[in-house]
């Protein structure tokens, strides 16, 4: 994407001038996934749905600041958490879920949250339309005790522990609690042989402990109160399990949602006969014992998620890991790992060991890592041309990255402590916590008026920003001695060249003249050729092989 930019100051008079960019959309390019991204700024009571140019094509307004997430479901409804006072007031707090029609209409209010609990962070909508929720549960000091909790780690405010419950919609302020389970039920401790849940923690991983990483002082919302900090949950279908995270322990765990509440409580029942238990942890085996601060693979983590089907890697699970503290200094990745999982969906643990994988099937870290870092909040999305959407929420910068780490698409959320800025202004406050991209095809948008308005942003700058929505025009060079592959074609900014061969090439760029206007060495399998500054024209790239031979070479229309 190009901006121009213009001003000019004579005998005192002004004309306009654009200042530079700041906030809104920076890159859109041919290899970006087409479609509308949304997304709910912390500090306003609006959910703003944009296309692939930072255009508005709808929003949705509330009475409250979300509470964090925001879904858009595929009948075109609005399924979002709110923000509501209450007894609990950790980060992430929410205490109520709200289902909007396209409309903007209020079909369905219900406020989660009382003396005793209060809904945070997350909701997942289920097939059978019904909502599974986030919630702390608040016990005292002395409940706390009794479960084997170090007094000494353990303040007059208690602990909130979490649990997750399934809500059936009932008209439009009801709901009736169909399911439900509880951490409190699931704990193991080696501290207090007189007191509950004590044995071997290093036999028992399908509990957790309830002393690790208990810190003293604290209080409502601190390291101590709201203990394990749950902050996401999301659902299987095929396999029907449910991912919670814990951002404090840095792990997740996997539940089995076949289970009756009764079994759910328990450790037996359900399809996988281990009733409310974990079926699977992954990020943090020392919460176990059964590892070291060496084996440990999350710090502070947000999203982990079961990449649905059709998607590449579908099955496999995606984590963004915020990384504070990691080894080597704080930055995140988004990193995406295949769990060992049997056919008839348990998870394979040897005896004394953790659980798997060692290693990530695919992950993202930025060139230079600390410039991709956000501490809270934050989240990522597989998208269906391979690419992946990262929302990197502190900051409020979302980006999309193909599987080698470049950058086809950048935004930056201008809306800043409650209300867009314009352009030109750095944003404060203007973190989000999680964006989505719903592809045009996306059931929501049959029917619906999607012609696009402004910018988010207030004075946008001019832009030449274009939708492409056809694919890619990648161009295979036959009769070449190796397998190669350019696009796109016509080429505005980047020319991508994909080599499956292991030689080093030699690639020039020459124009019509015959001038050899860029020479580098390729010696992977993608190359990028930066060709925004270049005038409009014909030009050819050629590929020297370090064999003898004829170069490849290929004609190019620059845009």
């Amino acid at each position: 994407m190009t901006h121009y930019f213009t001003c000019c100051l004579f005998f005192l008079i002004t004309i306009p001038i654009y200042s530079q960019q700041t906030v809104g959309l920076f890159r859109n390019d041919s290899l970006a996934q087409n479609g509308y991204t949304l997304f709910a700024p912390g500090s306003t009571t609006q959910t703003y749905l944009i296309d692939n140019c930072g255009r508005v094509v709808h929003t949705w307004q509330s009475t409250y600041r979300p509470g964090e997430a925001a879904y858009l479901l595929e009948n075109g409804n609005l399924l979002r958490t709110a923000r509501i006072p209450g007894l609990y007031n950790g980060g992430g707090v929410g205490g109520r879920i709200e289902l909007f029609d396209w409309s903007g209409n209020l079909l369905w209010g219900y406020n989660y949250a009382s003396a005793a609990y209060h809904a945070h962070h997350d909701v997942e909508y289920l097939p059978n339309g019904n909502i599974l929720v986030l919630a702390w549960e608040g016990h005292t000091r002395e409940e706390a005790i009794e479960q084997g909790r170090n007094p000494a780690l353990t303040n007059a405010t208690g602990v909130w522990f979490e649990q997750v419950v399934e809500l059936e919609p009932v008209g439009t302020n009801q709901a009736n609690i169909v399911w439900e389970w509880h951490l409190i039920d699931h704990l193991v401790q080696d501290f207090d042989n007189t007191k509950a849940n004590y044995g071997v923690i290093g036999d028992h991983p399908e509990l957790l402990d309830v002393n690790f990483k208990a810190t003293a002082g604290g209080g409502p919302g601190g390291g101590q109160a709201d203990w394990a900090h749950f902050n996401s949950v999301d659902y299987n279908p095929a396999l029907d399990q449910i991912i919670v995270n814990s951002r404090s322990l840095d792990e997740f765990y996997i539940l089995d949602h076949s289970t009756s509440t009764a079994e759910a409580a328990g450790h037996s029942g359900g399809q996988y006969g281990r009733g409310g238990d974990f079926l699977y942890r992954w990020g943090n085996p020392q919460s176990y014992d059964r590892g070291t601060e060496a084996d440990r693979k999350l710090w502070g983590p947000h999203d982990p998620h079961w990449i649905q089907p059709g998607l590449p890697d579908a099955g496999k699970i995606m984590i963004f890991n915020n990384g504070i503290s990691r080894p080597g200094g704080s930055h995140s990745s988004v990193d995406v790992i295949d769990p060992p999982v049997a056919p008839d969906g348990t998870y394979v643990l040897n005896p004394g060991a953790a659980y798997g994988p060692d290693t990530l099937v695919w992950t993202y870290v930025a060139p230079q890592p600390i410039t991709f870092y956000s501490a809270n909040i934050s989240g990522a999305q597989r998208q269906p041309n391979g690419n992946t959407l990262i929302c990197e929420g502190a900051s409020g910068h979302f980006f999309e990255t193909d599987p080698a780490g470049n950058i086809h698409w950048d935004y930056i959320n201008p809306v800043s402590m409650g209300n867009p800025v314009p352009q030109g202004t750095f944003p404060a406050q203007n973190s989000v916590f999680r964006t989505y991209r719903y592809t045009a095809d996306y059931p929501a948008f049959a029917g619906r008026d999607l012609t696009p308005g402004n910018p988010v942003e207030l004075n946008p700058l001019p832009s030449d920003c274009q939708i492409y929505t056809g694919t890619t025009n990648t161009i295979a060079v036959p009769g070449a001695p190796f397998d190669v592959r350019f696009y796109p074609n016509p080429v505005k900014e980047l020319l991508y060249v994909e080599l499956n061969t292991p030689q080093t090439l030699l690639v020039q760029l020459v124009d019509l003249a015959g001038r050899v206007i860029h020479t580098e060495t390729a010696t992977g399998i993608l190359h990028t050729i930066t060709m925004s500054d270049l005038p409009s024209g014909f030009y050819f790239v050629r590929l020297l092989a370090e064999q003898p031979g004829s170069p490849v070479t290929l004609k190019i229309i620059k845009q």
